[in-house]
């Protein structure tokens, strides 16, 4: 246990020297892979982002965030979590949808790693290496994204327009279990 503190502690530490508002880790994950669906071609298109994922809480706005610790190279995702994401669980892989965000590059000061949110409103899936862990990565930000709609409705009455009562999407026309399995072929290769 103390071992697993330790890992924490330092991973926390790296995660801070990024993003010093971060003040606590909220669960992580061994191993992902970040894929990105391309409405042009209708499939899924896997991105050169795989690695740890982080879901922690900020003490500034926006409160909640992931981060996938990239092992390919020095860039990182890094998502704001707000209201304006919408997840689904489809094991191992959980799909989200972002609504108003807005491309952002920060290049990190303290090292050469690079985070790099992803732009617009676009539809991404993580892959997960573990079911059991897409499963609890899933319920937890499904649990923050439901914490940060009722902060918006309490906090500004136009920002509380409308809200998602579980932070999951709606049925889409597009078929998602053929993308899942074009993007699990893909991965395999």
């Amino acid at each position: 246990m103390e071992t697993l503190n330790a890992g924490h502690m330092m991973s926390l530490a790296a995660l801070q020297r990024q993003d010093p508002y971060i003040n606590k880790l909220l669960d992580v994950t061994g191993q992902v892979a970040l894929y990105n669906f391309n409405s042009k071609t209708n499939e899924w298109e896997k991105t050169e982002i795989e690695g740890t994922l982080f879901v922690y809480a900020r003490s500034a706005s926006p409160h909640h965030g992931f981060t996938i610790m990239n092992r390919l190279s020095t860039e990182n995702l890094v998502e704001p979590i707000n209201r304006d994401l919408e997840f689904q669980l489809q094991d191992p892989f959980l799909l989200y949808r972002k609504g108003n965000c807005r491309a952002a590059e920060t290049p990190s000061q303290s090292t050469e790693r690079r985070f790099v949110r992803s732009s617009g409103m676009g539809i991404y899936s993580i892959w997960f290496y573990d079911k059991r862990d897409c499963q609890r990565i899933a319920q937890l930000m499904v649990r923050i994204v439901k914490q940060e709609a009722g902060h918006a409705q309490r906090g500004s009455p136009e920002r509380a327009e409308r809200p998602r009562t579980n932070g999951l999407a709606e049925p889409r026309p597009v078929d998602i279990l053929e993308l899942l399995s074009k993007a699990k072929e893909e991965y395999q290769r």
